[in-house]
């Protein structure tokens, strides 16, 4: 393709497929016409951002920490004050013996976060395995298990000595929000309003979380009320400063471990300062 035809290319932009994301995508294609949308697993994501096939999405947060350059764009993210309900450990072992953990293979803040709050409170640094998207996560063998995303929404059949919400391990050992994911433009990418048409979606999504539950519940097969509960109580959808300092205290944190590189800065470009 001639550097003219690539320049005239519709931009692309790319959305999680999870419930948890729903409030910030309502009504996304109809706010930005022009963008080519695709949803897909944060980790997918993440890679095509930083290979060039995405030009903004909405990525784990700990991606945002590895690839450099990108901006924060948006006030709307994925957050969590308390229990995030979505992202939890099940440990057949006490956690201070934990030797084996199975990370799902969706995840990468998350990945990262578990190890961060196993390392710290606990001295403990497991061997790691992937957990597969598609096949049943109790079939893993390790003693412990990180599970994200829909399929952590539901009680397992299997019953499990120690069971961590992380979002809700974070917010009682840092008293701080943590930062699931967030909006990452990359480099120099004009935004033409992107960033209010961002937040519109979100504030339309806030307006219509019983309506998006009813919609995405019967396809995830949970009761309707858990769906909307999930949505209202267990997680927040503005970056505001106490989301900005918890972001800042996990790549602290992540650095620490050489888990995140350890220079850089986060850059909030059109996002609101509450």
């Amino acid at each position: 393709m001639s550097r003219e035809g690539s320049d005239r290319r519709r931009p692309r932009l790319g959305a999680v497929s999870y419930l948890n994301s729903k409030p910030l995508v309502e009504d996304l294609a109809q706010l930005c016409p022009e963008y080519d949308i695709r949803l897909d697993f944060p980790s997918s994501l993440a890679r095509d951002l930083a290979n060039g096939q995405l030009d903004v999405a909405l990525v784990p947060s700990i991606e945002y920490f590895r690839q450099r350059g990108c901006e924060i764009v948006s006030d709307a993210c994925v957050a969590a004050r308390g229990p995030v309900l979505s992202v939890k450990l099940y440990s057949r072992a006490p956690l201070a013996d934990l030797k084996t953990l199975a990370l799902d293979e969706g995840s990468r803040t998350s990945a990262t976060l578990v190890r961060v709050l196993l390392a710290e409170r606990f001295g403990v640094v497991p061997e790691l395995s992937p957990l597969p998207l598609n096949r049943p996560w109790q079939q893993s063998s390790a003693q412990a298990m990180l599970v994200i995303g829909d399929r952590a929404i539901s009680a397992p059949r299997e019953s499990f000595p120690v069971v961590w919400d992380l979002g809700q391990e974070w917010w009682d050992w840092t008293g701080l929000p943590f930062v699931f994911a967030m909006w990452v433009a990359r480099p120099g990418l004009e935004l033409n309003g992107l960033e209010d048409r961002l937040s519109e979606a979100r504030d339309r999504g806030e307006a219509r979380l019983e309506e998006i539950a009813a919609r995405e519940a019967p396809r995830l097969d949970l009761p309707v009320e858990v769906a909307v509960a999930y949505l209202r109580r267990n997680l927040y959808f503005r970056l505001n400063s106490a989301e900005r300092r918890g972001l800042q205290l996990f790549h602290e944190l992540a650095a620490g471990l050489d888990l995140a590189p350890r220079e850089v800065d986060l850059v909030f470009r059109s996002c609101a300062r509450s």
